[in-house]
């Protein structure tokens, strides 16, 4: 597209620059002068979907490796726990913790040098949402780590699990609070699939809690995150708002309905030591709106000309869902669960692998200026 055609107005700030013109550069710039384009002015806080997806899928291996001491021997999912070996999974953590460290590192490097990139990100209704994206990657590996058993327990966890829950309830507080308080920012203005994020951000740091023995707090949480999915479900349902402001491009993000009930029932099993009627209905409703999108693949078919870094959107949600599958198979102890459980496991394990695959064969690719959330509806912004 050409300059001329982008209808974005100049971004506000206290100086203006004549020489900051409408350019291809200017997709989501907050600062008052122009600067030339490189990798930390593309980064956004959507590249954690890597690391996420990696995280998730380290905490499927460690579960289907451990599984509860009332798995039934007979079952495929006992006999899982010899096919990951140790080693293989260490690697597979170091991997996804080495790629976490990296992209954090990339946007604390973002947040130092272009802070106004970083503050119009937070305005926007997309980009807003994966700012969760990096505390839930954390606790995922910290609940996904092997070095002890007895690490939930230890004052170490009790810490870091601190530090990553308060700047989540930062959010929560931030984001919220302004459905039902700021004008122009309510819910049915603002609301598109990857709102559910920050309702997966809580059910994470409640199973992190409950795994440490905080059962209060992991109660606390999972209320907050799950009391907000009911309305910020029933506004998607309905298509009050969403479906008109999400490109293309960005539709792999519609897998996150079955993200926030699947992570759901996985907490709830945690919290309730049990995985009982709750988080069998949980697991149920997500993969009934898994084979809702899975049978309407046309939806998905303009985001899949090109590769794009929204792909990764199609992995997490499907781990979470097979970490659902999991605690439902050790529950149920039969036959069909556990097969549903094997092919959940496998499908997530290919579609992970294929995007590490597609990722490094499309490097050039994976930093664009085209992407959505760089694009920044300048009047909107300007009306809040």
């Amino acid at each position: 597209m050409e300059s001329a055609d982008l209808r974005y107005e100049p971004p506000l700030q206290p100086v203006m620059d004549a020489s900051r013109a409408r350019t291809p550069d200017c997709h989501l710039v907050a600062v008052a002068k122009p600067f030339k384009s490189t990798i930390l002015t593309r980064l956004h806080a959507g590249y954690f979907r890597i690391s996420l997806s990696l995280a998730s899928q380290a905490l499927l291996w460690k579960i289907l490796r451990h599984p509860s001491a009332s798995a039934d021997h007979s079952l495929p999912l006992e006999h899982l726990s010899h096919v990951i070996p140790h080693l293989t999974f260490m690697i597979f953590w170091g991997f996804a913790l080495l790629v976490q460290i990296s992209l954090s590192f990339l946007y604390i490097l973002r947040c130092f040098f272009h802070s106004g990139l970083v503050r119009a990100e937070f305005q926007h209704h997309v980009g807003v949402n994966y700012l969760f994206a990096p505390w839930i990657t954390w606790l995922l590996l910290l609940q996904s780590t092997e070095f002890s058993s007895d690490l939930p327990k230890t004052t170490l966890y009790l810490v870091l699990w601190w530090v990553l829950a308060v700047p989540m309830i930062l959010l929560d507080i931030k984001i919220y609070g302004q459905w039902f308080t700021t004008e122009r920012r309510f819910l049915s203005m603002v609301a598109n699939p990857t709102s559910q994020l920050s309702v997966v951000a809580n059910l994470v740091g409640a199973r992190a809690a409950a795994e440490m023995g905080w059962r209060e707090s992991a109660v606390c949480m999972f209320s907050l995150g799950m009391a907000h999915y009911l309305v910020l479900f029933v506004t998607l349902y309905q298509r009050l708002s969403g479906g008109d402001k999400l490109p293309a491009m960005l539709r792999p993000v519609f897998f996150l309905f079955f993200a926030a009930p699947s992570m759901a029932s996985v907490a709830w099993k945690s919290i309730s030591g049990e995985f009982d009627i709750g988080s069998k209905m949980l697991f149920f409703l997500s993969l009934f709106l898994f084979t809702s999108l899975a049978c309407r693949p046309a939806l998905f078919k303009k985001s899949m000309r090109k590769f794009n870094i929204a792909w990764w959107a199609y992995s997490f949600p499907l781990t979470f869902l097979a970490l659902a599958s999991s605690e439902y198979a050790q529950q149920v102890k039969g036959a069909v669960a556990s097969g549903l459980m094997l092919v959940l496991a496998a499908l997530s394990s290919l579609v992970l692998l294929g995007l590490i695959l597609l990722t490094a064969l499309n490097t050039e690719r994976l930093f664009r200026e085209d992407d959505p959330i760089l694009r920044f509806d300048k009047g909107k912004r300007a009306r809040n």
